[in-house]
């Protein structure tokens, strides 16, 4: 990536983020002839991008991003270690986990249950109970990486925000920040601005406003670019709705 954040520099003089495909995905990943420990091979994969990661915070990007999204399907006993040493000695820019339930699928999310009769397409959002890589999975063994904040995927996944209640069980600490995805990229339909800002209130129950930053469940690759480009006025226009009610909310004298 250090080319690439080169070519982002040049380009803008807004804040950049760089992004790295987690350790534990690329570990599990990797066709291994060579190592005999799992442990091993994921803990010199983790040097060899920290060696990268040192030279992109050197030249001054703002956020470095590792995506982890088979942390949900349950975490390697390497896990947190790995992820540690791939950021190991940054100075300068703030380290990003990204956490989603995969977006390689394409859209729209569905997927078969129990309930499901043969032939019958099942919408993933309308599942009943408890469901595989729930957000339970992922908090609090997440707080335990060396990150500065944690974005989760919110939106699609589950359009009722059920997930979000281990947030009161297990806040997030004081000194992480929350980055909510808020916008469903599996599917074409454009989220309305209320909608979002509807969104936001919801989880602004589980997370402090000055701990929350928002953004997309997943990349947006696999929509097309106008509905892309929708979709982020729609995630804009939801947080200028929501910031401009905190902004006339009263402070309460403490």
């Amino acid at each position: 990536m250090v080319e690439q954040t080169k070519a982002l520099k040049q380009a803008t003089n807004k804040p950049i983020k760089v992004q790295y495909t987690g350790m534990q995905v690329l570990a599990q990943a990797t066709n291994d002839l060579h190592y005999k420990s799992s442990r091993d091979r994921a803990m010199d994969i983790a040097k060899a991008t920290n060696d990268d990661i040192l030279e992109v915070d050197a030249l001054g990007a703002d956020f470095i991003q590792l995506d982890e999204f088979t942390w949900p399907y349950g975490f390697e006993d390497w896990a947190i270690e790995a992820f540690n040493r791939a950021v190991e000695g940054v100075k300068h820019a703030k380290i990003v986990c990204h956490v989603c339930w995969g977006n390689w699928g394409g859209t729209p999310a569905y997927l078969p249950d129990q309930t499901a009769q043969p032939g019958e397409i099942f919408d993933l959002t309308q599942r009943k109970g408890p469901t595989p890589g729930d957000s339970y999975f992922v908090i609090p063994k997440a707080y335990e990486a060396k990150m500065d904040v944690l974005n989760l995927e919110i939106g699609g996944r589950r359009r009722d925000l059920s997930g979000l209640a281990v947030l009161k069980q297990h806040p997030v600490p004081k000194h992480m920040q929350f980055w909510a995805g808020v916008i469903d990229v599996k599917s074409t339909i454009t989220e309305t601005a209320e909608e979002v800002a509807s969104r936001i209130r919801e989880i602004l129950q589980y997370v402090p406003a000055d701990q929350l930053g928002l953004t997309t469940d997943c990349g947006l690759i696999l929509l097309q670019r106008y509905i892309a480009v929708e979709k982020l006025h729609a995630l804009a226009e939801g947080a200028q709705i929501v910031r401009s009610e905190l902004a006339r909310t009263p402070v309460a004298a403490g």
